[in-house]
C-alpha cells in the first residue's frame, strides 16, 4: 500500500499537474487499474531478480521475508507522510542489501548493476527530456493550430493515455517489491503474489497517494500537455524495458528527473532553487541507507544478536546526528528591543 502511495506520483501526476485529469481521486482511480494490469501483463522478472539475484535465496525465510519488507514499508511510510515521491525498488533493495550484510553474502556484481542503473537511467530521462521540451516548443510555434481549443482535448487524452501507461510500468516494476521476498522465501507463488501485490499497490494508490500526487504533480514546476506526454511516455518506456530485462529501476527519480529536464529546459538553473528539489534529493540519496541500517540493525537483534555491532551503528547515527547540529548554519537573529519614545508629560510624572 506504501509502494501505492509512491508510486501514484510517479505514474499519474504528471496528467494532474497538467490539468489533463481535473481531480486527484479520478486520476489515483486510473493509476490502480494501470497498476493492476502491469502487475498481471509482466511483474514476474523482477521478482526473480528481488528473490536470487542480490543475496542468495537460501538465506531468505518467514523472519528474514518480515525484516526486508518491515525495512521498506517503515521507510515508504516516512517518505509518504513527508509527501515525498520515493523509489520503492531502492528502499527494498536496501533492506534486502542489509539483510545479505548481516549474514556476509551479497552478490556484489548484481547489485553494482543496478546501483549503476539507478544512476544513469535518470540521468537518461533528464537528458531525453530536457531535448524533448526544446523540439516540442519548436513544434508548438510552427504547429499554431495546437492551441486550439478542439486539440487540447486530444492531447489530453494523450496525457492520460501515457500516464496509464506509466502506472502500468510501475505495476511491471514495483509490485515485485512487496512479494520478491515472499516468493523467495516460498510463502506464496509467483503468480498469486503479483495479483495480490498488485491488488493492494491498487489500493494503497486510491487511499494514501494524494499527497504524493500533489508534491510531483504541482511543487516541482509547471507542465503544459505536450510536456506531460512526453514526460510520462519517456519514464513508462525506460521502466518497462528494465523490467522486461528484471532490473528494479527507480521508476519516481525517472519521472521526476524527466519534469526536471522539462522544467530546466524552460526555466533555466531556477527550477533548482525550489526547496522541494533539495528534499527530494536529500530523501532520494538517504533511503536506501536508511532502509539498509535498519533492516541489518533488526537481524542483529531478533535473529543474529550481536550487542557490538548494534551498539557501533546506534554510536555512528548519534555522531552522524551530532555532527550535523554542529555544522548547520545558525541564523537566528538576535531580539531587537524597542524603547517607548519619551514625551513631555512623562518626564512630568516621572518628577511628580
Amino acid at each position: 500500500m506504501n509502494i501505492g502511495a509512491s508510486g501514484a506520483a510517479a505514474s499519474m501526476g504528471i496528467a494532474y499537474g497538467s490539468g489533463a485529469v481535473k481531480t486527484k481521486r479520478i486520476a489515483l482511480v486510473i493509476c490502480a487499474i494501470g497498476v493492476m494490469l502491469g502487475a498481471a501483463l509482466g511483474g514476474g522478472e523482477v521478482v526473480k531478480t528481488l528473490g536470487s539475484k542480490i543475496i542468495p535465496q537460501d538465506v531468505i525465510n518467514v523472519n528474514i521475508s518480515l525484516i526486508i519488507l518491515a525495512s521498506a514499508t517503515i521507510s515508504l511510510f516516512i517518505a509518504n507522510l513527508a509527501a515525498i515521491p520515493l523509489s520503492t525498488s531502492e528502499v527494498t533493495v536496501g533492506a534486502i542489501v542489509g539483510v545479505g550484510i548481516a549474514f556476509k553474502k551479497v552478490y556484489i556484481g548484481s547489485l553494482l548493476t543496478i546501483v549503476m542503473y539507478w544512476i544513469f537511467i535518470p540521468i537518461i530521462a533528464f537528458f531525453l527530456a530536457y531535448f524533448a521540451d526544446k523540439l516540442i516548443k519548436k513544434m508548438e510555434h510552427k504547429l499554431t493550430f495546437l492551441k486550439e481549443k478542439r486539440w487540447a482535448k486530444v492531447l489530453a487524452l494523450l496525457v492520460i493515455a501515457t500516464g496509464f501507461m506509466e502506472a502500468l510500468s510501475a505495476g511491471m516494476n514495483n509490485v515485485a517489491n512487496s512479494v520478491g521476498p515472499l516468493v523467495a522465501a516460498g510463502l506464496i507463488h509467483v503468480n498469486s503474489g503479483i495479483f495480490i501485490g498488485g491488488l493492494f499497490v491498487a489500493l494503497g494508490a486510491l487511499l494514501l497517494g494524494g499527497r504524493v500526487i500533489e508534491t510531483n504533480g504541482k511543487k516541482i514546476t509547471e507542465l503544459s500537455l505536450l510536456q506531460g506526454s512526453a514526460v510520462s511516455g519517456l519514464g513508462a518506456t525506460l521502466v518497462i524495458i528494465a523490467s522486461l530485462f528484471g532490473i528494479p529501476v527507480p521508476q519516481t527519480q525517472i519521472t521526476t528527473c524527466s519534469i526536471l529536464g522539462i522544467g530546466m529546459s524552460s526555466k533555466g538553473w531556477e527550477i533548482w532553487e525550489k526547496d522541494v528539489i533539495n528534499r527530494l534529493l536529500k530523501v532520494w540519496f538517504m533511503s536506501p541507507f536508511f532502509s539498509l541500517v535498519l533492516s541489518y540493525n533488526l537481524v542483529k537483534l531478533f535473529m543474529d544478536f550481536d550487542l557490538y555491532s548494534i551498539t557501533a551503528v546506534l554510536c555512528v547515527f548519534v555522531a552522524t546526528v551530532g555532527f550535523m547540529s554542529l555544522i548547520k548554519p545558525r541564523n537566528k537573529k538576535k531580539p531587537v528591543f524597542y524603547k517607548k519614545p519619551v514625551t513631555v508629560e512623562a518626564v512630568r510624572r516621572n518628577i511628580t
